[in-house]
């Protein structure tokens, strides 16, 4: 099914559908691709795509059941860029296996892929496009004055959602004694009766939308009002307070945004990372190192994954992911633009698919850390839990007590 990410308004739906997707013994081609348009205005990837597919396919043999999938699918793949790019687009992610019932799943986003990546492997690849997400996680931005106001809904590095209150604008009065503070008193209940039908509204998108993070933005007059007005549910849910103008435009305030909420991840990352230790070191509800937390996804436990943003720094032993599954784990063939991308080891790549695979189809959530050292003496990996397992010692091989 190919679709464009404004088509389905749900990445998360896309995710889900790709890891629900059963490892075959046929090749799985996982395709992104950087569609910014270069210093000449184009999307130049057509180069890049059919050297790299040409190459892998004569890692197959001819007339077998896997080259004729591979030639179904590299035909596929290239007339869809060829065709159905459109300019506007940043990245594109695809997914093919011909040989598994025509499989074919295709997105294009406006958030920019790093650069142009091929895997192979007898599943979709999914860690390039869950890292995008945590990239670029859907928020909302409230900018506000005494009678305006105007929320959008921003993600994927695009906005999504837009909505405007706008209220009869007042004056101040000149007017002396008893006069001046009688429409003192009219001008607060009139703010405050703004900002409550402003805060109303935003709970409404914050909810409808399940967004979790919300960044104000105002003059200096409104903003303590709405904040008195804020329910604590929706007060936590803010992570900074910007100062811009009511009439800013659109792309000053997605990037200004942007910026904050890469600063806001940096140092909750920090945070949460330190939680995790904590929580591990204590025996809490925390595990670290891919093998623990492999096990722990099977068994649905995790609540979030933890990983590092380079998967060159996931350590992990491929055994681990043969023992948790019932397919063979093949070498999966890795081709980059970026040649340093080329030489990342076989059990990385495997492990951190393996992990955000699993991750998905539990629902557990993902935060990849930018911050290598922060997992680094835990192979890149980490997790905090749901619940722990409690075995019961199995009565033949319990020791027993002592007679007498």
């Amino acid at each position: 099914m190919a679709q464009s990410e404004a088509a389905t308004g749900a990445l998360d739906n896309y995710m889900q559908r790709l890891a629900a997707f059963e490892p075959v013994d046929l090749p799985v081609i996982s395709v992104y691709l950087n569609a910014q348009a270069d210093q000449h205005g184009r999307q130049d990837f057509d180069r890049f795509l059919r050297k790299t597919l040409g190459e892998l396919a004569k890692t197959y043999a001819p007339h077998t059941p896997e080259r004729e999938s591979f030639d179904r699918d590299v035909e596929r793949i290239t007339k869809y860029v060829a065709d159905e790019v459109r300019p506007e687009t940043n990245g594109v992610a695809l997914f093919a296996c011909a040989g598994a019932d025509e499989f074919f799943e295709a997105i294009q986003l406006e958030a920019p892929i790093e650069d142009h990546r091929v895997y192979v492997y007898n599943q979709p690849h999914l860690y390039p496009l869950a890292r995008l997400m945590d990239q670029y996680p859907r928020y909302a931005v409230l900018v506000c004055d005494t009678n305006r106001a105007r929320l959008f809904v921003f993600g994927r590095g695009k906005t999504l959602n837009t909505e405007e209150i706008q209220n009869v604008k007042t004056n101040r009065s000149q007017a002396g004694g008893w006069s001046q503070m009688r429409y003192q008193r009219h001008l607060e209940n009139y703010h405050l009766h703004h900002a409550k039908e402003v805060v109303e509204t935003l709970a409404r998108v914050v909810a409808q939308d399940k967004i979790e993070h919300v960044i104000l933005a105002g003059d200096e007059q409104i903003i303590p009002i709405l904040r008195e007005q804020l329910p604590k549910q929706l007060g936590e849910k803010i992570v900074d307070v910007l100062s811009l103008d009511i009439n800013a435009p659109e792309h000053e305030v997605l990037a200004a945004s942007m910026e904050s909420m890469t600063e806001h991840d940096e140092q909750t990352d920090a945070e949460k990372v330190e939680r995790l230790i904590n929580e591990y070191r204590a025996g809490g509800l925390a595990c670290v190192g891919a093998q623990d937390t492999l096990e722990a996804l099977s068994m649905g436990q995790v609540d979030e994954l933890f990983l590092s943003a380079s998967m060159r720094q996931i350590e992990g032993d491929r055994d681990d992911v043969a023992i948790l599954s019932d397919n063979e784990v093949v070498d999966p063939l890795v081709s980059a633009a970026d040649p340093a991308a080329n030489n990342i080891e076989s059990d990385s790549v495997i492990v951190a698919d393996e992990l955000v695979t699993r991750a998905q189809q539990t629902s557990a959530r993902v935060t990849f850390v930018e911050d290598a050292s922060l997992l680094e003496e835990f192979g890149g990996v980490g997790a905090i839990l749901r619940f722990r397992i409690d075995r019961t010692p199995d009565p033949n091989t319990a020791p027993q007590p002592a007679n007498g």
